[in-house]
């Protein structure tokens, strides 16, 4: 495994062992990522899903002073600098355009960017890290044209 990958499974075990962050060990997390949980178990990150940089996930309300679960879907994408406030639940295989502030539930499957964020596209299918399929067929073709 690359120092990169091992910095990142150690960082995931670090989030799990000391911010009580509940997040599969094959996530991939940005290092300028920050969770802010206050308790243990308020943010869940399912397995396959990509965090990009300077993404922040909020679990503490500050003005209520209260804390809202954060729940994260297995083989979604979070864009870089976007904004998870605290009581979100992004469902599976979603993707969170860069920038994007989400204050509202994301359904499954599901494309929303903007501030604040808005569902852009529905149903749509996404392998490991919210890769679309489509883009992953479109790979395949360029490489076998060559």
């Amino acid at each position: 495994m690359k120092p990169r990958g091992l910095l990142i499974r150690a960082r995931n075990k670090a989030l799990r062992f000391f911010s009580g962050v509940e997040i599969d060990l094959s996530v991939s997390s940005s290092l300028t990522s920050r969770f802010v949980s206050r308790r243990r178990g308020s943010i869940v990150v399912g397995p396959d899903t990509l965090i990009a940089f300077k993404t922040l996930i909020y679990a503490y309300d500050v003005l209520s002073g209260e804390v809202r679960p954060v729940r994260i879907g297995r083989d979604c994408f979070i864009g870089g600098g976007s904004v998870i406030l605290p009581g979100v639940t992004i469902g599976d295989g979603s993707i969170v355009g860069g920038g994007a502030v989400v204050y509202d539930d994301v359904p499954p499957g599901a494309i929303v960017g903007g501030n604040p964020a808005r569902v852009l596209r529905r149903d749509i299918e996404v392998g490991p890290y919210g890769r679309l399929k489509s883009a992953a067929a479109n790979a395949q073709r360029l490489w076998a044209a060559e």
